[in-house]
């Protein structure tokens, strides 16, 4: 058992210090401007997308704060909603998340229940960045 440990641990050193930094997770930020209705996404510090989003309408506020997604759903249907919500992926313990639409005409604007909405096909690039590097890896900024 202990040289079963000595092995874990010789790979997790080496796979820490030895593989090249591409091998390794990159850290994801997306910020969420409330006031401007964006989100703009980095990947290791850089600006990759900027993206039109759709936040909660009057009654319905997308609540400021740092969030670390903790689950994901391609396809996910609410019964509470009657919606579809494709690419799907969770950021407050309230049901707040950041999801696809259909309704594309209402980006820019504040229409959801306090969902971040992106189109299908930027939702659908941000499930797979959050999906290949990681909830720990990934943190959510919803400014005012």
């Amino acid at each position: 058992m202990r040289d079963a440990r000595q092995l874990v641990l010789a790979i997790v050193l080496v796979a820490v210090f030895i593989l090249p930094t591409s091998a390794m997770a990159a850290s994801i930020k997306a910020t969420v401007d409330l006031s401007a209705q964006r989100m703009t996404v980095y990947v290791d510090g850089k600006k990759k997308y900027s993206w039109v989003v759709s936040t909660g309408k009057r009654g319905w506020r997308t609540k400021p704060g740092s969030y670390t997604p903790f689950g994901q759903r391609k396809k996910f249907y609410s019964n509470k909603w009657k919606m579809s919500l494709p690419y799907l992926t969770w950021i407050g313990e309230d049901g707040t998340a950041i999801h696809g639409t259909y309704l594309t005409s209402k980006l820019g604007r504040p229409a959801s229940h306090g969902c971040i909405r992106l189109s299908i096909r930027n939702a659908a690039k941000f499930y797979k960045l959050v999906e290949a590097n990681g909830f720990w890896s990934t943190q959510v900024i919803v400014k005012p």
